[in-house]
């Protein structure tokens, strides 16, 4: 038997559209609630991605503010980051099986340049456990642990800032 080698397809990265949105939203879901259990309880990963069939009514506009970017990979989506004019990085999520594959580091890298490009003088976040991480190895540090609540329930993330 003939054993034929394959490689993974290039990621594109393109502008986030409104009509996205759905796709962003499952992706986001599917991310939180599979991939920060080490991190956070069942009660938080909920009341952070609550279950629906199809993104909340201000996603579209959310989005589509600011420089929003997504990766996908045979037209399926595989992450996206959304960055506001002031460099304020809202959403920086990949899908699990891209984990450890440079797909969140190619979003990262163009959010970072169209930063510089803008020449705003930092960038800041609020992280997840799981991000937090992500974002140290790029130079950024945390400027506040913090609990944010969502549905009543506490969810801890960091402030986190990088000086361009």
């Amino acid at each position: 038997m003939k054993i034929r080698a394959f490689t993974l397809r290039p990621i594109t990265v393109h502008p986030i559209t409104v009509k996205d949105a759905d796709a962003c939203y499952a992706l986001f879901h599917r991310t939180v609630r599979g991939g920060t259990g080490a991190f956070y309880t069942a009660a938080q990963r909920a009341a952070w991605a609550p279950d629906r069939d199809h993104a909340p009514e201000t996603w579209p506009a959310r989005l589509t503010a600011g420089y929003a970017i997504c990766a996908t990979r045979w037209g399926r989506l595989k992450g996206f980051f959304t960055m506001g004019h002031d460099g304020h990085i809202d959403f920086a999520y990949v899908a699990l099986e891209e984990m450890g594959k440079g797909t969140a580091a190619k979003l990262y890298d163009a959010c970072e340049a169209e930063a510089r490009r803008l020449g705003l003088p930092c960038m800041d976040t609020e992280a997840s456990h799981l991000a937090r991480r992500f974002f140290e190895k790029r130079g950024w540090r945390v400027t506040a642990r913090q609990t944010v609540i969502r549905d009543g329930v506490g969810i801890e993330n960091f402030r986190m800032e990088k000086a361009l």
